[in-house]
């Protein structure tokens, strides 16, 4: 047993611990690393609870709440981050807020931390292309080259938007793949009878599946006009719409103004994310930008078809013949017609999933070793822990 006290510490600051792909990645990692050795905490950026917030505390790490750079401009934004940096000895801070990331990585370098890193999660920049949008975006990355240390992205994409093009080609990033804990896909069981019965949907119900936050990336508004497509000439088709954020209630009323409601069931923030996706018979994905996107490979490891944007990175796919690429420029009918398709291909044999995932790089035991390098540089020692959690619904 390991003396608590010589474990070492990361921040790791986050918009919120709610449920989004960056932030699951994170509670992936964290779950299977020995804590023993090297314990998280987390700034978030809202005074909302967010949803693994209870679990972080109940791993041993801190959840530390303050308000966003633009609520506070960036004089008071900093003064927090250095207020909480240099009340706790930390070995290294881990920014995973994008173009923001400078001002974690500035405040780290004030309080003397040796270790700051910034991570690329995202290839889009939502200022828009005017002169005033572009300079902003030149002072936050410059001030991320000034002042970060380490630079971590979760796809080429990512990487050449935050960090340039030359960095990638100078091998100054590291990209570290969005591992998932296959375990939990391939130990599902009967899970659309599952799904079906706790929804009372009928038993011949084609389910079409969505995971992702309400807001404007995810493109809810298209996955509408193809889903009213599709019922058009199969009513048997049921959406099964996962997640909350700020355009949830927009999207509902879009809904029940296309005639859609019955058609469709919003589940809201769930646990069972393993399950649902083994319940889909199609997993829908059109957004317009994604860093990477790793419910796309959630739902490859359990054996569903997917029909994306080709605004998702290609490295995606991992090779099982699961996902489509279709343009969002391409007919609502043509994307209909493919999610029928989708429907009729059969699932790989499991056995083969947990290899090719394993093979590409996916497994998040295979992840942690370089995760924790960038935190260490020995890390001979630390143990890939593989903690069974139960599916909390």
């Amino acid at each position: 047993m390991v003396d608590k006290e010589s474990t070492k510490r990361v921040l790791q600051i986050v918009s919120s611990m709610d449920r989004g792909g960056a932030e699951t990645l994170l509670m992936n990692i964290y779950r299977n690393m020995d804590r023993e050795k090297v314990q998280f905490d987390f700034i978030t950026h809202s005074t909302k609870k967010g949803d693994f917030d209870d679990e972080i505390i109940s791993l041993g790490g801190k959840v530390f709440q303050i308000h966003s750079l633009g609520e506070l401009g960036p004089i008071r934004y900093l003064k927090e981050l250095i207020k909480i940096m240099s009340a706790n000895k930390y070995l290294a801070i881990h920014s995973h807020t994008d173009y923001q990331g400078g001002f974690p990585t500035l405040a780290a370098k004030i309080c003397g931390i040796k270790q700051r890193i910034c991570h690329s999660h995202s290839n889009n920049w939502p200022q828009g292309n005017s002169y005033k949008a572009k300079l902003m975006l030149k002072f936050l990355k410059t001030l991320i080259k000034m002042t970060a240390t380490n630079y971590c992205s979760c796809s080429i994409d990512a990487a050449e938007f935050l960090f340039s093009r030359k960095m990638v080609d100078q091998g100054k990033v590291d990209i570290l793949k969005n591992g998932i804990d296959i375990s939990q896909f391939l130990n599902e069981k009967n899970c659309r009878n599952s799904v079906i019965q706790e929804f009372n949907l009928p038993k011949e119900a084609k389910l079409i599946g969505h995971v992702g936050r309400f807001s404007e990336s995810k493109n809810h508004q298209f996955i509408l006009k193809v889903f009213k497509n599709v019922i058009e000439t199969d009513p048997s088709f049921i959406a099964l719409f996962v997640g909350d954020g700020p355009l949830k209630g927009q999207i509902e009323k879009e809904a029940e103004k296309l005639g859609l409601l019955k058609h469709i069931r919003f589940l809201g923030v769930r646990a069972d994310i393993p399950r649902l996706m083994k319940a889909f018979d199609v997993f829908i994905f059109p957004s317009l930008f994604e860093g990477f996107g790793i419910v796309t490979i959630e739902a490859q490891s359990a054996g569903t078809p997917c029909v994306v944007s080709d605004a998702i990175p290609k490295t995606t796919d991992m090779g099982l013949d699961l996902l489509s690429f279709i343009s969002l420029e391409e007919d609502i009918a043509f994307w209909a017609q493919e999610l029928k398709n989708a429907i009729l291909i059969k699932k790989p044999d499991y056995d083969i999933i947990n290899n090719t995932i394993i093979k590409n790089g996916y497994s998040i035991q295979d992840n942690i070793p370089k995760w924790l390098s960038l935190y260490l540089k020995e890390n001979k020692n630390i143990n890939v822990k593989s903690v069974d959690l139960p599916i909390r619904s």
